[in-house]
């Protein structure tokens, strides 16, 4: 028995190769999984459960069809694709999971998460996450029309690409002090996070434990996904 981890897909319709991969993904390789859990950015941008274009369609039935295999799939929100609520989910066959999570993943304690908060150096994009996450601020947003929805994202995504190239990469990382607070509040457990698209394994000295935290890839030009058992880790490339 095993259990599978994704994020940052970035779904977009100008990367049809990405979604072909995802949909190998979900029928070849998914099915054997106990679970699947996709930790965030599972679109480049999400506008709103009432947007049922194509691209979220095809998404939604892949995971739906996973599911009804025997998968439990597992979502969780991200930076781009924070508006994603439960309509969706239900529409893949899906939980939607809070952020962070913790579970007994196999007799190992794991913290799951999708990154963002953990960039804490990063102050700008600390005072946009908590501005993007208010209740108040998606409420009047989700309520204009769908059209208007998607132009301002696809504007606060070229935003959000120009102000990366003015900053360092130390900043747009996680912040050690942050990981360690976090391992530190869960009682040091193992942790698996997204986001940064800075695939590696990590181990952190936080108060005398050890402490394991993965890195999941970003899909941008090549899939991957982590894989958990009894024993341990792995990374695995598409």
């Amino acid at each position: 028995m095993h259990t599978l981890f994704i994020s940052d897909l970035h779904l977009a319709a100008e990367r049809p190769q990405i979604m072909a991969q995802f949909l190998a993904f979900t029928t070849d390789i998914a099915p054997q999984a106990a679970a699947l859990y996709m930790l965030g950015d599972l679109f480049e941008y999400w506008a709103g459960d009432d947007d049922t274009d194509a691209l979220g369609a095809q998404t939604a039935a892949a995971l739906a069809a996973l599911a009804a295999r025997g998968t439990k799939v597992f979502l969780m929100q991200g930076n781009r694709d924070v508006l994603m609520a439960g309509a969706f989910a239900a529409r893949s066959g899906a939980t939607l999971i809070e952020d962070p999570l913790l579970i007994n993943l196999h007799g190992t304690q794991t913290l799951l998460t999708h990154g963002d908060a953990l960039c804490t150096d990063d102050a700008d994009y600390q005072r946009f996450r908590a501005y993007a996450r208010d209740a108040g601020n998606q409420a009047r947003f989700l309520a204009q029309p769908l059209e208007t929805r998607r132009e301002q994202m696809l504007g606060m995504r070229a935003q959000s690409e120009a102000s990366k190239q003015q900053k360092t990469e130390t900043i747009m990382d996680v912040a050690p002090a942050a990981v360690e607070d976090l391992l530190r509040q869960y009682n040091y457990p193992r942790l698996i996070h997204g986001h940064t698209h800075r695939p590696a394994r990590h181990v952190h000295q936080v108060d005398g434990h050890s402490c394991e935290r993965w890195v999941l890839n970003d899909w941008y030009q090549r899939g991957g996904y982590l894989r958990v058992d009894a024993r341990g880790c792995s990374a695995v490339l598409l």
